[in-house]
């Protein structure tokens, strides 16, 4: 008998036949998805990108429109062009002009264009001569009425015949209207004309009559002009006094002596224009006469060492208008 005879043999099922073929599958599957999970996929590098640079905020500057404020004093005036050339190196250009008397003459051809340089070679050029009914009463001991038409015509011709409305840049002359005692601020016409009237010293040069009115210097009422410079726009006002201290000047001459009666008149009124100012620089002139052509060198060096004092103080106020 065989092993075959004593067992039957099994019938075989479609169900037990199956179940390891599925299972196989089944595992297969799994596997498949777990080797997925663990295979890392290969990692590209991301292109480099620009950041921004970081924002930093400026405070906000607003345009400051600077005036410059010449006071009078005959010769003493050659101190202005050390004052515009101390100034212009440092970069603090005006942008209105205004002068008096001696001021209106530096002002008016530093408005025409000619920078501090520049005025400093006319000064040294200046031919007495030519301008001759201006400085022979300065030179002279003795006194005279003189018309001023020499200066009229040195501006005048030193500027190109510009008048006053085109030159580079705004300007005005300040002179006293006679009739009424007022101060006039002569902005449009003849430049030469509205100098040589803000220059007329009553004594030593005539009157100017310009239409119906009469006209002398404006230094009897506004020495130092900032308050015409504060009308004319500016917003930082820089004046420069050149009158001396009465106790400072012994008079000789007759000129001298009207010079030094028109500066004693004129200090009241310019303690008070001065306090307007947000900056006065004084040119330390001395004992200096206003009849001292020859002494133009060390009024223009005056200028610029007083300058040079006050810089830190107009940059600090500069800045602090600016960022106001």
């Amino acid at each position: 008998m065989t092993l075959d005879q004593i067992l039957p043999a099994a019938k075989p099922s479609r169900n037990v036949s199956m179940f390891p073929r599925r299972s196989f599958l089944f595992l297969c599957g799994g596997m498949l998805l777990a080797s997925c999970s663990t295979i890392k996929a290969p990692t590209l590098p991301l292109p480099a990108v620009a950041l921004p640079p970081p924002v930093v905020l400026l405070p906000k500057v607003r345009p400051v429109r600077i005036g410059l404020a010449l006071g009078g004093g005959a010769a003493r005036g050659f101190a202005h062009i050390g004052v515009i050339k101390a100034l212009e190196a440092q970069g603090i250009v005006a942008d209105i002009v205004v002068g008096t008397s001696a001021g209106s003459l530096v002002g008016a051809l530093y408005a025409a264009g000619f920078d501090g340089f520049a005025l400093n070679r006319l000064a040294l050029e200046m031919d007495e001569a030519t301008i001759s009914d201006w400085s022979v009463p300065f030179f002279s001991t003795a006194t005279g009425v003189l018309k001023g038409e020499g200066l009229q015509n040195y501006v005048n011709r030193t500027v190109l015949n510009v008048p006053i409305e085109q030159l580079k840049k705004p300007f005005g002359a300040v002179a006293t209207d006679l009739n009424s005692g007022q101060p006039i601020l002569f902005r449009r016409g003849n430049t030469g004309l509205a100098v040589r009237a803000s220059s007329a010293v009553p004594g030593v040069f005539q009157p100017v009559k310009i239409g119906a009115h009469s006209y002398v210097d404006g230094g009897l009422v506004s020495p130092v002009p900032v308050r015409f410079a504060r009308e004319m726009g500016a917003d930082f006002v820089i004046a420069v006094n050149i009158s001396s201290r009465p106790d400072t000047q012994a008079a000789g001459s007759s000129v001298e002596v009207l010079l030094q009666t028109f500066n004693i008149m004129g200090q009241t009124i310019n303690k008070q224009e001065l306090k307007e100012a947000d900056i006065v620089i004084q040119p330390s002139l001395g004992a200096m006469k206003g009849s001292d052509f020859a002494s133009r060198n060390v009024a223009i060096l005056a200028g610029e060492q007083a300058t040079s004092l006050v810089l830190p103080a107009i940059r600090q106020k500069l800045k602090a208008l600016r960022e106001h």
